[in-house]
């Protein structure tokens, strides 16, 4: 059966359902009713029958023919689900989104206690967030995939309310701010040495992916078309690198890795939501031109990319300028909404140009900014970017049996295994690719120093997990045709995507440690060789100053001789570390912070005890417990 007619008859079936129920669930029918006039007539008299009659009816019907998912319906309180307001009411009418229709006794009221309940639901959340999270961690888990697990069960609970999103929250809220700060660290040298794999990634890669996920959906689904098929490729494939670099860094696999990942997310998502663009435009306008598409694509780009670097470059000259710690951060929070909203206006990619802002700022932020903006902001960072990822990857997990639970379950069942069937095929392809385009050309060229052996192949294969992107470009998906229509099978590619993410963050997520560690992967002795050679450089030009210092400060040799034997310590558990990485340096090194550790806590004590007792206030406290803070993080480091 074509999901055009399954979704009017789903849609059918609310209309008769509604019943008793309140006034979100009828307005939610309302809102998705217009699938045709019979349709139409049916929804317009179940209403009219609650209201007034035949007058309510014809009263309702106008109003969904006059503004046809308008997005704001102006209610009056006469238009109650349980009754009608006294005759002689005065009272202003209240405007309402859609989901927010009044009941009785007071339209604004009723606004008020949803809003009430709204920040209460957000507030579970970000609780559950943070329960969530730290069993992950205790449990070794990467908290995305432990995030999905909790949301899933949660939404199994009776009773767990029906989160609705808006696609914008996504979009315009949380994407900029999380793809700026994944470059604004992402290393500029190791992107550029690694340049040509993850083009091969996030271009190639892509757009195979795009095409084969469409193929294989529109072979399941029937009546599905190639634009509405494709706009689901395009959605499902850009990997999200979270998951799968935590797990890396956690255990340790080579930089290259992390670094190609890394650079793949970035990337790929500019070349995903450019196809799906594309492709939504020929679903709801009926036409495709590949030379339209192939500019398209080019301006994004281009475009993206200027605009990026122009609004990094006035972002870098402005906050070179600035010394107030506040406002630097103030400006690097407001950084990735212009470089997006910038490009978005102009035509161009608004994820090419925040990345490349990050980009660009990132590889300046040591001239850019003082130490404390860098501590302080790098703090405010990883706060903000752990709550938004928090929050996706719950109301993901969440978001799944909810949904289902709304479907007949032989449709719910078949759309599951759509999802999955379609996960295996991500995973096909991207391994083919991989292997295809990286392990047989160093085969046949016999290059050992490429980028990396069938073990770097098989887990960059295996780390292609899916996240954000997926799930606001699904939630993104236009809800009607110009023509008045639903978008055909809407809730589909909705349940379909988020499969498709859970599959793969928690059948790929949960087996990659275990992968990893089968392929004995370690960490780059190279790149740690290169660490303790730039420490001892650091060390060497230390140490030379202070000789340079003892003419100059002659009264002050005491401190000059304690600061050069402290360097010269460092100097040699360094080159120790150099000649025997395997040595008893690290456990040197290690007694050595728990010993300053306790230090640091006995005057942690004193200084409390000091403010019981009343011989300092609180701002003497504040002040010294920063100098201990920053004491302990230097030593952390």
């Amino acid at each position: 059966m074509p999901f055009l007619e399954i979704d009017a008859l789903r849609e059918l079936q609310r209309a008769r359902d509604v019943g008793e129920e309140d006034g979100d669930q009828l307005a939610l029918t309302l809102e998705r009713a217009l699938l045709g006039e019979d349709l139409l007539d049916q929804v317009a008299r179940r209403v009219g029958a609650r209201l007034e009659g035949d007058g309510g009816r014809r009263e309702a019907r106008a109003a969904l023919v006059a503004e046809p998912r308008s997005g704001r319906v102006l209610v009056s309180t006469r238009l109650a689900v349980h009754g009608t307001a006294p005759s002689g009411d005065s009272r202003p009418p209240c405007i309402l989104a859609p989901h927010a229709i009044a009941a009785s006794r007071g339209p604004c009221r009723e606004e008020r206690n949803r809003s009430v309940q709204s920040a209460e639901l957000i507030l579970g959340l970000l609780i559950a967030v943070a329960a969530l999270v730290t069993i992950a961690r205790r449990l070794g888990i990467a908290y995305p995939i432990f995030l999905v697990i909790g949301g899933l069960l949660l939404g199994l609970v009776p009773g767990v309310p029906r989160i609705e999103i808006d696609p914008d929250l996504i979009f315009l809220v949380v994407l900029p701010p999380l793809l700026y700060i994944a470059a604004f660290f992402t290393p500029v040298t190791s992107l550029r040495a690694n340049l040509g794999i993850i083009g091969s990634l996030a271009i190639g890669l892509v757009i195979a992916t795009a095409l084969a996920a469409a193929a294989v959906a529109r072979a399941l689904i029937v009546g599905m078309t190639w634009p509405v098929a494709l706009a689901l490729g395009a959605i499902v494939a850009p990997p999200d690198e979270i998951a799968a670099t935590a797990i890396a860094a956690r255990l340790g696999v080579p930089r290259r890795i992390v670094t190609i990942l890394e650079g793949e997310s970035l990337l790929n998502d500019a070349t995903a939501l450019t196809i799906y663009s594309v492709a939504i435009a020929a679903a709801v306008g009926g036409s495709f031109s590949p030379t339209s598409a192939a500019a398209t694509f080019a301006l994004a780009i281009v475009g993206g990319l200027a605009i990026g670097v122009a609004v990094g470059w006035v972002i870098a000259h402005i906050r070179s300028r600035i010394e107030d710690t506040p406002v630097e951060i103030t400006i690097s929070l407001l950084t990735p909404y212009a470089a997006f909203l910038s490009a978005e206006r102009l035509g161009a990619s608004g994820v090419i140009a925040t990345v490349a802002a990050g980009l660009y700022l990132g590889h300046l932020r040591s001239r850019i900014m003082g130490a404390d903006a860098r501590l302080t902001g790098r703090a405010v960072w990883e706060t903000i970017t752990f709550l938004l990822n928090g929050f996706v990857f719950l109301v993901t997990g969440l978001e799944v049996p909810l949904l289902l639970r709304s479907l007949a379950p032989a449709l719910a069942m078949r759309l599951v295994g759509i999802g999955i069937a379609v996960s295996l095929v991500l995973i096909l392809v991207r391994a083919l690719w991989i292997f295809g385009t990286l392990v047989v050309p160093q085969m046949i060229r016999r290059r050992k120093d490429a980028p990396g052996p069938v073990a770097n192949a098989l887990v960059l294969s295996w780390a292609g997990m899916r996240g954000v992107v997926s799930l606001a470009a699904a939630l993104a998906l236009p809800t009607s045709l110009p023509a008045g229509g639903p978008f055909p099978a809407r809730e589909a590619l909705v349940i379909v995507t988020l499969t498709v993410i859970v599959f793969t963050l928690v059948g790929q997520g949960l087996t990659l440690p275990w992968l990893i560690r089968a392929l004995r992967l370690g960490a780059d002795v190279e790149v740690r060789g290169h660490d303790a050679s730039a420490r001892q450089r650091l060390l060497e030009a230390a140490t030379r100053r202070i000789h340079e210092l003892y003419p100059v400060w002659p009264g002050h040799r005491p401190l000059l001789d304690r600061l050069r034997e402290t360097y010269e310590h460092r100097a040699e558990h360094v080159e120790r570390q150099r000649e025997d990485p395997a040595s008893e340096e690290d456990r040197e090194l290690i007694e050595h912070r728990e010993i300053k550790r306790a230090v640091i806590d006995a005057e942690r004590e004193a200084l409390l005890r000091l403010r019981t007792e009343g011989e300092i206030d609180d701002e003497v406290l504040r002040n010294l417990e920063r100098e201990l803070d920053l004491e302990e993080r230097r030593m952390d480091a």
